[in-house]
């Protein structure tokens, strides 16, 4: 190898320039997603229960992107082949197991803890990552999962109890949050492997769509009301599936074509940083001290992973 002291210095105009797309793309879907607990929470106000929530935000999303699909990405479906058929089937089934869960845990916990135990998905990608993709962890992305997740912890452990909408029953909440961080973390590892060979569009349809049936099936057997809900309760829903799922799932997977599983895991960190701050404007949740430190600690974490990132040259 050539000493690094004698090397001559690069010369700039040769020096390719670096893409910000995905990042920008992954900061907007960071503020989409920031808004999804806020419309559950004022949705679950209105009597809405928790597997309509899930179901409607997928189904609003499907049905926004079919006649796009139709009308300018056909020719791509009819080309996918069975193998990624069948990963598609699979990322959209447990897609759907992420929020039925997830969204489902706030019925018997408190806020803060289905958040702070959902947030250790890039934990669960990191060990999984190097198994199914092959991707070696760079040093700064682990020591930035490691302010990341401190600072989740920070954020989680402080506030109050909370007054769950259904019982207290925090194992069982906990325990319901913990399973829809590890549903995201393979949905997140199989997207990074999809989004090789699919563009965006047609990935988050076939995943989105099959998310959205699966949920209704689950709605379906679980018999709860669909109809007669408040008309208040119906505008959460469309605002969940336009904006959180629509704009801000799409954004992250769209980022996955571009960048590693664990660094798009890691950066949805910021997300209860979001929440927080659109709690203060929209439920007057003001965050106490702690809470403050740790929003700090996983705004460090991403700025160290973030400068060790090289978006990979992968062609959408």
């Amino acid at each position: 190898m050539t000493d690094h002291a004698t090397t001559q210095p690069e010369n700039p105009d040769l020096i390719p320039a670096i893409n910000w797309r995905p990042y920008v793309v992954l900061a907007i879907g960071l503020l989409a997603v920031s808004t999804a607990a806020i419309f559950i929470r004022l949705a679950q106000d209105e009597g809405a229960p928790s597997l309509v929530l899930a179901a409607a935000r997928l189904c609003v999303a499907t049905l926004v992107l079919t006649p796009i699909v139709i009308r300018r990405h056909w020719a791509e479906v009819r080309a996918v082949g069975i193998g990624d058929l069948k990963w598609a089937l699979v990322s959209g089934i447990v897609l759907g197991l992420h929020f039925a869960t997830w969204i489902t845990s706030l019925e018997y916990t408190a806020v803060v803890n289905s958040v702070t135990l959902v947030t250790t998905t890039p934990l669960w990608v990191a060990i999984l990552a190097p198994i199914f993709l092959n991707e070696h962890l760079r040093r700064g992305i682990i020591i930035g999962l490691i302010f990341a997740l401190g600072g989740g912890i920070l954020v989680g452990l402080s506030g109050e109890v909370g007054d769950p909408p259904t019982r207290h029953e925090p194992l069982l909440g906990n325990g319901l949050a913990l399973i829809g961080a590890l549903m995201a973390a393979i949905y997140m590892i199989i997207g990074r492997n999809l989004r090789a060979r699919l563009s965006v569009v047609v990935y988050i349809w076939l995943v989105y769509g099959v998310a959205a049936i699966t949920m209704v099936i689950a709605v379906a057997i679980s018999g709860e009301p669909v109809l007669g809900l408040p008309a208040k309760a119906y505008l959460w829903m469309l605002l969940m599936g336009l904006f959180p799922q629509l704009i801000g799932h799409s954004s992250f997977n769209y980022a996955l074509g571009y960048l590693p599983a664990a660094y798009v895991s890691l950066v949805t960190l910021v997300e209860p940083v979001g929440s927080g701050l659109l709690a203060i404007i929209f439920l007057n949740e003001w965050p106490v001290l702690v809470q403050l430190a740790g929003a700090t600690l996983i705004l460090v974490g991403i700025g160290v992973a973030s400068k060790e990132q090289k978006i990979q040259d992968v062609t959408e």
